[in-house]
C-alpha cells in the first residue's frame, strides 16, 4: 500500500480547482499550423491511423501538447483543449487532427477486441447488456475509469466533441488520489481490501475460449506510486459471472469508496462544447457523464470520439507491459 498521505496537484476536490486549472486555450500558432495540415490532410490518400506526430513539423503544436501532457501527469490530471476548429475543417477533417494529437501522448491504442483504436460515443440505440457499454447508449453512467479489466489500463483517456447532445451529457471527473486519502484516514482496514484483487467482468472483450472476468485490485503501487483502476459495476458483475460471492469486505470497501466519489465536494462537472478535447489521467482519476437527450434522428445527435493512449510503443488490446495485480 501507499501509506503517507498524497499531496500532489492530482490530490484535489472541487474547490481546489480555478478554470485556469480545467481550461487549456489553444494557440493561435497552433491552430495556424492546425488549418495548414487539414488542407495538407484532405489530398492524402489512407487511413486515419497512419497519421503519426513525428510526419509533420508543427512546433506550437506540440508546445501546446506538452503543456497538456505536463497537466496530465504532474498537474490535476487533466485538461480540456480549447478547441479545434470543427465548423471550419468538418468532422473527418477534426478528427484526423484528435487522432494526430493523440499520438503527442504515446500511441493510441486498442479499445476492443475487434482492435478498434477510434471509438465513437453515441447512442446507438442498444439496450444496455452484457458486451454492450454505457458509451453507446444516453444513459447515465457511475464513476469509473476506462479498462479496468485489461492486464495494462489505458494511461490517458481523450475525448473530442464533435457533437453535443441537445440536453444532458455533462461531463464529471473526481480524484481517485483524493478518495484514497480519504480512506486512508478513516477506514484504513477497507483501503486494505482495495488493494486485494476483485473479479472484473470484461465486457466480452476477449476470445471465445478465454475467461469472461480478470482479477485486479482497485489500488495498486507503480514504481513507488499510486495507480488506480474502477468501475463498482464492472466488480460486482465479474463475482457474479465467475459464481465467487464478493465478501463483505470487498462490498464494504467498494461501498466506501462510492461513497466518497458520488460526494459533491469531490467532484467537478463541465460540458464539453464542439471542439474541445478533455485529456484525462485514467490511472488517477475516475469520470462519468450524466443522461442525455437528443431530439433528432438516430446517430444525428451528440457525437464524441474517444482515443486511449498509453506511453510506449504497444498498441494491444492486452499489453503485456506492465504486471497484473
Amino acid at each position: 500500500m501507499v501509506n503517507q498521505p498524497i499531496t500532489a496537484a492530482c490530490a484535489w476536490q472541487r474547490n481546489d480547482l480555478t478554470d485556469e486549472d480545467l481550461l487549456l486555450p489553444m494557440s493561435d500558432a497552433a491552430l495556424g499550423e492546425m488549418d495548414a495540415l487539414v488542407q495538407h490532410l484532405r489530398r492524402l490518400q489512407g487511413p486515419i491511423e497512419a497519421l503519426q506526430p513525428k510526419d509533420f513539423a508543427m512546433p506550437a503544436t506540440t508546445e501546446v501538447m506538452a503543456q497538456v501532457r505536463d497537466r496530465v501527469e504532474n498537474g490535476v490530471g487533466f485538461a480540456i483543449l480549447d478547441r479545434l476548429l470543427v465548423d471550419r475543417w468538418g468532422e473527418t477533417a477534426s478528427t484526423a487532427i484528435a487522432w494526430l494529437l493523440t499520438g503527442y501522448l504515446g500511441s493510441v491504442v486498442e479499445q476492443s477486441f475487434d482492435g478498434t483504436r477510434l471509438y465513437e460515443v453515441k447512442d446507438t440505440g442498444k439496450p444496455l447488456g452484457h458486451g454492450v457499454r454505457r458509451s453507446v447508449t444516453n444513459l447515465a453512467q457511475e464513476f469509473h475509469t476506462d479498462g479496468g479489466w485489461l492486464q495494462r489500463t489505458p494511461r490517458t483517456v481523450n475525448l473530442t466533441c464533435l457533437r453535443p447532445a441537445q440536453s444532458g451529457g455533462s461531463s464529471r471527473v473526481v480524484s481517485l488520489v483524493h478518495a484514497h486519502n480519504v480512506l486512508q484516514r478513516s477506514r484504513p482496514d477497507l483501503l486494505a481490501r482495495l488493494y486485494r484483487p476483485f473479479w472484473w467482468d470484461r465486457q466480452a472483450e476477449h476470445g471465445p475460449d478465454e475467461p469472461a472476468c480478470s482479477r485486479h485490485p482497485v489500488f495498486a503501487r507503480d514504481a513507488g506510486s499510486l495507480i488506480a483502476r474502477y468501475y463498482d459495476d464492472y466488480c460486482r458483475k465479474g463475482h457474479e459471472l465467475m459464481d465467487d460471492p464478493l465478501d463483505d469486505e470487498g462490498c464494504a470497501a467498494l461501498d466506501a469508496l462510492a461513497a466518497v466519489l458520488n460526494a459533491p465536494e469531490n467532484w467537478i462537472e463541465f460540458r464539453l462544447e464542439r471542439g474541445q478535447i478533455e485529456y484525462a489521467n485514467n490511472q488517477l482519476l475516475a469520470h462519468t457523464r450524466t443522461a442525455f437527450e437528443d431530439k433528432v434522428p438516430l446517430g444525428k445527435g451528440r457525437h464524441l470520439l474517444r482515443l486511449w493512449g498509453r506511453y510506449g510503443s504497444s498498441i494491444e488490446l492486452e499489453d503485456g507491459g506492465a504486471a497484473s495485480h
